[in-house]
């Protein structure tokens, strides 16, 4: 196996293995670049949805997704999906998964069943690199603040997907989420301090108006989505890639209308943040 990574501040690429045969070493060191890189990217895999199961819960347990339609049989193994007729794709903007949730995944694990001829690539960014590049003075005045979270904005019956040609195929819309965490969190894992607001779930911070919030968040997304922060992963059929949710964000490109784009993904527990 071959660890390599993509960016400076953020992803990598293990080639020279089999997921389905990986022994426990193997897996130990998937873990340990997972969490020095954010995003681990491994292609050409042939995976059943029970090896893709398999392998998730070698990382963890396994949250149900609640508003991503389920694949058959495996409740575990959200599709998200964008059919050829459809404008709309889900993620297409900078986000974190679950910071609405009272105790956010730790990450997800997403395999690509069918992808466009171009496009469809994801973008990743490194919030710890981000947190990292701030003043003295700012990362001080962060650590004194908690950020709201929600998802009710974006996946409520009123919510943003209910108004587009995604929204008959989600469900959940009943369902509310809101929780509220540090703006400045240690990661469980490293100890590193990561920034942890997001421009599609955050929506102000406690104790603060969301028009006092907003020009602050507003600076912290402007940083997190600098360039030199980000690794972009392009797709075929048999990739799959492990993303570390506390530490990253990342975004779907929708770039590749009038084709499918299928991806099966598997969401991982994580434990309180600090």
């Amino acid at each position: 196996m071959h660890i390599q990574p993509i960016t400076d501040h953020c992803g990598a690429e293990a080639s020279g293995i089999d997921l389905k045969t990986l022994d426990d070493a193997g897996m130990d060191a998937l873990k340990a670049a997972l969490f020095e890189n954010g995003v681990l990217f491994v292609r050409d895999q042939e995976l059943t949805p029970e090896d893709h199961i398999a392998f998730a819960r070698r990382w963890g347990d396994i949250d149900i997704n609640n508003y991503f339609p389920a694949n058959g049989g495996h409740p575990e193994i959200a599709e998200v999906r964008k059919a050829e007729a459809q404008t709309t794709n889900i993620g297409g903007g900078w986000h974190t998964d679950h910071s609405y949730d009272q105790v956010p995944a730790m990450g997800s694990i997403l395999l690509a069943r069918e992808t466009p001829p171009t496009g469809g690539d994801t973008l990743f960014s490194s919030l710890g690199a981000a947190y990292d590049s701030l003043s003295d003075g700012l990362k001080a005045t962060l650590e004194t603040l908690r950020a709201v979270h929600s998802a009710d904005h974006i996946y409520g019956e009123d919510g943003i997907y209910a108004k587009t040609d995604q929204g008959a195929d989600l469900k959940g819309q009943d369902i509310s989420a809101n929780a509220v965490h540090p703006a400045v969190i240690r990661h469980p894992v490293t100890g590193r301090k990561i920034l942890y607001v997001n421009p599609a779930f955050t929506l102000h911070f406690e104790g603060w108006t969301r028009e006092e919030s907003m020009p602050l968040l507003a600076y912290l997304y402007s940083v997190a989505m600098r360039p030199e922060f980000h690794c972009r992963l392009q797709w075929a059929p048999g990739s799959l890639a492990v993303w570390d949710n506390r530490s990253t964000w990342h975004l779907a490109m929708n770039d590749y209308h009038g084709h499918r784009r299928l991806m099966h993904r598997i969401t991982i527990s994580g434990v309180p943040l600090v």
